[in-house]
């Protein structure tokens, strides 16, 4: 009797283990699989990407408000309708409101409190009509860009660089009679600009990077920019595709165009050197500025006024004539060091430009953070003085070694000895970089 017990039993345990292996092959056998992900090719980059996937249609918009509704009307039949472009309308209308600049000091003051404090003549370098012409012509610049790319949702302007300006003035004093012109704005970062006189290796290369500045000037060294294999390889690149025998028509005619601008970017940046935007002190402005008869250039000295601190700059570079307010990343850091290329140091409006037109120093060269400084203090005095120094710019750029000064040679035809097996150090060169930074005098 025990032994058929036994027997039953082992014969159930083995059933159930039968079944639950089969029960698992099963399984297996008849489970879905996944798909197989095949690779998306990626849009040609002379197209802009189609839209697809699901999509809410106020997010397609930066921050721009939208007020939608379906208005059907009777038509006639499916037929018809379907071949009338005109039965199935989407109308888009943006309606963006002009902001009103401020004019007078306590509208200043309210962006930037510290301003009168800081400038305790501005009151007086206020004319009776101070707004500048280039306040309603930036916003006219922006309305005619929206009209332009309103089909264009990728690259129409955002609310946030819509309202980037909140005033524009012109100022004058009435003793030195000297002219400036006042911006209220926020902050952009600027990393643009190279320079392998100066700083021979690479800052990084983050979107939009161009490794050329407005104010340039020519190379006084031999050394070699950064980015110019990189560019010479692009060239090749183009050049090879545009000779293969395979390249169609169209993508010949595009890779024309690319081939005339890298061929002209590998001479300047053989012939040039510029400001570098990790290193140097400088504010970007839109072209439209240099067109106005009191409107800055490329080279002006300026001032950056933020919170207490006023930091000396040069108008270095040009930018796109429907946005204003941007610095090199250098000012950005100073201001803010939480700053990145895609972070900016002040998103409200509360950042104050000053620029002196007519004041650029003429030919254009390597900076000289001391003449900076004593010329940007020369031009604050001119109108009203300041009631802080202003901020003393450090060169962060490594400095060569120093030459060692020989010993008296104890004969006029006596040469000074070199160690075996080394060569003799080269001088550092007059026009390299900046001059030795001063001690920052104490604020």
């Amino acid at each position: 009797m025990l032994r058929r017990l036994v027997v039953l039993i082992a014969a159930v345990l083995f059933a159930l283990i039968l079944y639950r292996w089969i029960s698992q092959e099963r399984l297996q056998y008849f489970a879905p699989r996944e798909p197989v992900a095949t690779p998306t090719p990626e849009p040609s980059p002379t197209r802009p990407p189609p839209i697809g996937g699901k999509l809410e249609t106020g997010r397609l918009f930066s921050g721009i408000t939208l007020h939608s509704s379906v208005e059907p009307t009777p038509g006639t039949d499916a037929t018809t309708e379907r071949t009338d472009p005109d039965s199935y309308v989407l109308e888009l209308k943006l309606k963006p409101r002009i902001p009103a600049p401020n004019r007078t000091i306590e509208d200043l003051a309210k962006v930037n409190p510290k301003l009168p404090e800081l400038l305790p003549a501005l009151s007086t370098t206020l004319p009776t009509e101070p707004v500048s012409p280039l306040f309603a012509q930036l916003y006219d610049t922006k309305i005619r860009m929206l009209r332009e790319n309103l089909g264009r949702l990728d690259v129409l302007l955002s609310r946030h660089n819509f309202f980037d300006c909140q005033t524009i003035l012109q100022l004058q004093h009435p003793q030195t009679h000297r002219k400036a012109l006042l911006l209220q704005a926020d902050m952009d970062v600027d990393c643009d600009g190279s320079d392998g006189d100066r700083l021979p290796a690479g800052t990084g290369a983050p979107t939009n990077f161009k490794p050329f500045t407005s104010y340039k000037w020519p190379k006084k060294g031999a050394g070699v920019n950064p980015y110019l294999a990189g560019t010479q390889e692009r060239l090749k690149k183009a050049e090879a595709e545009f000779a293969a025998p395979g390249t169609t028509a169209d993508r010949k005619r595009d890779l024309r165009n690319a081939i005339t601008q890298l061929r002209a970017e590998v001479t300047t940046l053989q012939k040039f050197s510029f400001f570098i935007g990790t290193t140097d002190p400088y504010i970007v402005i839109p072209g439209a500025f240099a067109h106005e008869k009191d409107g800055a250039k490329t080279g002006d000295y300026a001032l950056v006024i933020f919170g207490d601190g006023i930091y000396p700059a040069i108008v270095g570079d040009i930018g796109p004539n429907d946005k204003v307010g941007e610095a090199s990343f250098r000012i950005a850091k100073e201001i803010n060091p939480q700053s990145t290329p895609y972070n900016r140091p002040v998103s409200e409006l509360k950042v104050t430009y000053l620029i002196f037109p007519g004041t650029a120093d003429t030919p254009f060269g390597p900076p000289d953070y001391d003449k900076l400084q004593a010329r940007c203090q020369k031009l604050v005095d001119e109108i009203g003085g300041a009631t802080v120094p202003l901020h003393h710019w450090e060169n962060i750029i490594p400095q060569p070694s120093p030459t060692p000064t020989p010993s008296p040679s104890p004969s006029a035809t006596t040469a000074p000895m070199t160690p075996a097996g080394s060569s003799p150090t080269p001088a550092a060169s007059a026009t390299f970089a900046f001059p030795i930074a001063s001690p920052t005098p104490a604020r």
